[in-house]
């Protein structure tokens, strides 16, 4: 049967930086201190006023096409993964096609959504290759969270950056993918959401209500329940892992590295300490960007492979909007 491989990666920052220092600024009972040890965040990236996600993932392909100027040619497919697309319609992935300058016969298609969006991409791309449909499949992920965030939310300012990253699946490369272990409980959608612009809640409604611990929950931008979501993530993740493991038949001490999506540092540590994986094998990557929503994975991988630490298996796995989750192992070279 065909395999499919991560051939090459990469990613884009935009260059406007948001430090810990400006936010106490604006939130006084804050210290840049106690911001770094909460959630492990120095600084993020934040997305200049006219820089949409198409254009981040523009970036990021063009960067990655500038070590692999090779591939461009042989890409027969895009995935694009944002929450943050420019039109309601055409696909952004079409108009990325055409300014990237691919091939007519390159398919075109978005998917949305989030922090588990490049494991689901993954496992698309894997099954477009094992399928046949497609040789050479460009993942692109993007996403502008911060245009959504209210001025007042102390909570998520400190948390979420903007990025995007561009990933050739293909039938070779340095990764082998392999199982998958996907999941969804829609029943948490109103715990992250932003809740007018779709076609449900159309204009802006200007609304803003205490939620059940006396946080504020804007209609019109990003809200989240932290409280819900960190147990949530607590429930599925260790069981989503062991199901994968069975999968691939594999224990946990047969895993090399373990690279979560990058929620904040205390998160994604209390995991690590549930599940009591040794730190050495666990790869964080977040001080200089931040929660990068479905890039945050791929950016670790870029990181981690510059870094000489991809090797044997590795377990990539993601969670959150949705509420969704997605996990997969790579036997890297």
């Amino acid at each position: 049967m065909m395999k499919a491989y991560i051939k090459a990666v990469d990613y884009y920052l935009p260059d406007r930086i948001l430090t810990n220092e400006e936010i106490a600024r604006l939130f006084p009972q804050w210290s840049a201190e106690k911001v770094a040890s909460k959630v492990g965040i120095l600084e993020m990236h934040i997305a200049a006023d006219n820089e949409t996600a198409t254009d981040m993932a523009f970036k990021a392909a063009q960067k990655l096409f500038s070590n692999n100027s090779h591939l461009r040619e042989s890409l027969d497919f895009i995935l694009l993964c944002s929450q943050s697309v420019d039109y309601k319609l055409p696909s952004s992935s079409c108009i990325l096609q055409h300014r990237l300058g691919l091939k007519n016969t390159c398919g075109a298609l978005d998917f949305n959504l989030g922090c588990s969006g490049y494991e689901y991409g993954l496992a698309m791309a894997k099954g477009l290759i094992v399928s046949g449909v497609a040789t050479n499949v460009l993942l692109l992920t993007a996403e502008t969270y911060t245009k959504y965030i209210h001025p007042e939310d102390k909570g998520n300012l400190t948390i979420f950056g903007d990025a995007a990253t561009a990933t050739i699946v293909s039938t070779d490369g340095f990764g082998e993918i392999g199982e998958f272990e996907l999941g969804t409980d829609g029943s948490g959608a109103e715990y992250l959401m932003v809740k007018t612009g779709g076609s449900r809640i159309v204009n802006r409604t200007g609304n803003v209500a205490l939620d059940s611990n006396g946080n504020n929950k804007w209609d019109d931008n990003l809200y989240m329940d932290g409280g819900t979501i960190f147990n949530f993530t607590s429930d599925v993740v260790p069981t989503m892992v062991e199901r994968l493991l069975e999968k691939e038949k594999i224990s946990q001490d047969d895993i090399d590295l373990w690279i979560f999506h990058q929620a904040n540092k205390y998160m994604i540590n209390y995991l690590r300490k549930l599940m009591e994986i040794e730190k050495d094998k666990f790869f964080i990557y977040m001080e200089k960007v931040g929660n990068t929503v479905s890039s945050t994975i791929p950016i670790a991988i870029t990181e981690a492979l510059k870094q000489e630490r991809l090797h044997g298996n590795v377990l990539l796995a993601g969670f959150g909007v949705g509420l969704s989750w997605g996990a997969t192992v790579i036997r890297c070279k």
